[in-house]
């Protein structure tokens, strides 16, 4: 918009100064040299100057006409910039969770084969000499030790981390702020609704965020499954963007948005609705303990402060958004779309065992 407002500026000057020339009846010199006039001015004939001056009130009424088709596209127009991210959202939400029950779906059938093949790697292991101080060994005792949910998270971490470095290479800083960053005033808005989630230019930004999330990774995941989780991780993060995009654009506040803390809002929403009555703490201060509902409360009334008075320390409209699609997904979500996998389940099953419609399943049963 600064742009805009300085070309009219520059134009409505430009027609003062030509206007005070004429009715002083010559140019400046110094306009004179720069144009390349050396002649001696004329004096402009009364129905030329006229024609140029024309009425006062034309004179007004035509700047404010040019101006009107020149200022910028109104919330009408603004507002149709979310179609395509509201579009991406809800296609990137399903295949999320059509995809996690797919993979529940083929985790669940290579369990029994898993299952004998570990029995045969430990008669194997016990046959085989045992090595002292060997590097891998005590790398795979260290992660099966840890829970599901701490495996699941430590993925997402060494992501979080791998994009961290990448922030810090100078050639790839236009490529990190066009895709790795949400704005909507971006040419590019679907793809860093999405990868934004998974980027921190801040390393205590980073470290604050994936704490939270190691956090209540193993409730998260005990409760959801390993499957669901990533589908809910996944679409918290880009439906934590398009809130972010509706706030922008409506407030006029626009400015570029990374980091995971639309995501993890929806996982501890998630698991202090489903579990209200669990104790937290704050890092630095152990001794203080509150429960997860009240926890959950002030982060609502934070976050929603934050909107209204428009806080610009933290993007709290993608807190406020993955926090109320964390509570939403746990009071009716996971009923209207995790339960209702099973016919989708079943057409998977059916592509994968017949070879699709029409293949070999129906020829078989023909016969």
């Amino acid at each position: 918009m600064a742009w805009r407002v300085c070309s009219v500026l520059i134009r409505l000057t430009g027609e003062e100064v030509s206007r005070s020339s004429v009715r002083g009846g010559r140019w400046p010199h110094s306009f004179q040299q720069r144009c390349g006039f050396r002649k001696a001015t004329r004096k402009p004939e009364p129905k030329k100057v006229e024609e140029e001056l024309g009425p006062p009130h034309t004179e007004t009424s035509e700047p404010m006409v040019h101006r009107r088709t020149s200022t910028p596209p109104g919330p009408t127009r603004e507002f149709g910039r979310l179609l395509k991210p509201l579009v991406f959202t809800v296609g990137f939400t399903g295949c999320s969770f059509g995809s996690a029950a797919i993979w529940q779906y083929e985790s669940l059938k290579s369990r029994v084969q898993s299952y004998f093949d570990e029995i045969r790697a430990d008669w194997l292991e016990k046959l085989r000499p045992q090595k002292r101080g060997d590097f891998r060994k005590e790398v795979n005792q260290w992660w099966h030790s840890l829970s599901e949910g701490q495996r699941t998270v430590a993925g997402i971490i060494a992501v979080n981390l791998a994009v961290f470095c990448c922030w810090r290479i100078p050639s790839l800083q236009r490529s990190m702020i066009k895709y790795f960053t949400a704005d909507p005033a971006s040419r590019t808005l679907c793809s860093p609704m999405l990868l934004s989630t998974f980027s921190h230019f801040s390393f205590f930004h980073m470290a604050a965020n994936m704490y939270v999330l190691w956090s209540f990774s193993s409730s998260a995941v005990s409760m959801f499954g390993r499957e669901q989780f990533m589908a809910v991780y996944l679409s918290a993060g880009v439906v934590s963007s398009f809130v972010s995009y509706v706030y922008k654009i409506s407030s006029g506040r626009f400015g570029p948005s990374l980091g995971a803390s639309g995501a993890i809002m929806t996982i501890l929403a998630a698991v202090c609705t489903k579990m209200p009555e669990a104790k937290l703490a704050i890092i630095f201060l152990p001794m203080f303990t509150f429960t997860a509902g009240n926890a959950l409360k002030a982060i609502l009334a934070m976050d929603t402060a934050g909107v209204l008075l428009g806080w610009k320390f933290f993007d709290h409209a993608a807190h406020l958004g993955g926090a109320l699609f964390g509570i939403w997904y746990i009071l009716s979500g996971h009923e209207l779309i995790w339960k209702n996998r099973e016919p989708f389940v079943k057409l998977w099953h059916d592509l994968r065992t017949r070879g699709g419609p029409g293949g070999g399943g129906d020829r078989g049963g023909a016969v």
